[in-house]
């Protein structure tokens, strides 16, 4: 790396020199907002970035980049305690989100057609041309270091991070994110989630690794293996209970659909309620929010 530094006009000592985040990002990105809400309006500049995606924005920042910036946090000062780690762990704050900013980047886009008089994208355009090429990104006074962008990404369907055979989020290097409905799991244990056995998620002693084997093994396999015990059966389908070893009790309802499939099989549903449920009815109506007497369907499909 030094070698290539060197090619690119690095002196051996020279430092990066102070961020310039603030003045690459931060401030053309306010000033541009500021420029379209005087073209657009309040509402109008509403309307657009609804449109354009700024909810997906949101999402894509609390649930894939701030997973990302806590566990670079996480790594880089994992062996430095102290005023040590949090010097290590600052650079990490300073990063510019390149491919990550392109729905907010793009409302631009769209509100600069609508207005091209206003010149939203003046300040704007250089971190555009950026994000179509490049994942996160730090620029210096002397110095801008890219990094690539992710090549796999996997979610669940509320976008969390989340994939049971190897990384949810990837990178060209081999670094990567492993998690489960976004909660973040160790490697090994996603290299061990396709050959699960009852006896493993037994002996698992910690409990949210263990709900995660439970998720992915399946309740009701894992009920039928485990020797669940049935507590009680209604109009509704049938109550099952099974200890788990520090923690809480496992209980389901089994619940058949009233209405058969093409080839006339009835399809069996699955339904986790609390601990406390008393009934199979009981089970169902929590699922709709309902108590057991409020709960009188008219009719079932």
């Amino acid at each position: 790396m030094s070698a290539d530094l060197r090619r690119q006009g690095w002196t051996p000592g020279e430092t990066a020199g102070a961020s310039l985040r603030r003045r690459v990002r931060t401030e053309p990105w306010a000033a541009a907002r500021k420029a379209a809400l005087e073209a657009l309006g309040a509402e109008g500049w509403a309307q657009l970035s609804a449109a354009a995606g700024r909810r997906s924005w949101g999402l894509v920042m609390d649930l894939v980049a701030g997973r990302l910036r806590l566990r670079l946090g996480e790594d880089l000062t994992a062996d430095l305690p102290g005023d040590n780690g949090r010097a290590v762990r600052r650079p990490v704050l300073d990063a510019i989100y390149g491919q990550q900013d392109g729905t907010w980047l793009s409302t631009f886009e769209a509100a600069d057609r609508l207005c091209p008089e206003a010149g939203l994208m003046t300040g704007l355009a250089g971190l555009a041309q950026v994000a179509r090429h490049s994942g996160w990104w730090w620029a210096h006074e002397r110095v801008a270091v890219l990094t690539e962008r992710p090549c796999l990404l996997a979610r669940d369907n509320v976008g969390r991070l989340h994939r049971g055979e190897g990384a949810a989020l990837e990178f060209p290097d081999g670094y990567g994110l492993w998690a489960w409905r976004g909660m973040p799991i160790p490697a090994d244990l996603a290299a061990e989630l396709p050959s699960l056995t009852l006896e493993r998620i037994r002996q698992e002693e910690n409990a949210e690794i263990r709900r995660v084997m439970l998720e992915h093994f399946g309740y009701e396999r894992y009920l039928r293996e485990a020797g669940a015990h049935e507590i009680g059966s209604d109009e509704t389908g049938k109550l099952w209970r099974l200890q788990l070893p520090g923690d809480e009790p496992l209980v389901m309802v089994e619940v058949v659909n009233s209405t058969p499939e093409p080839d006339g099989t009835s399809r069996v549903y699955w339904l986790r309620v609390p601990p406390e449920t008393g009934s199979a009815r009981e089970g169902v109506a929590w699922t709709f929010g309902l108590t057991a007497e409020e709960y009188q369907p008219l009719v079932q499909t």
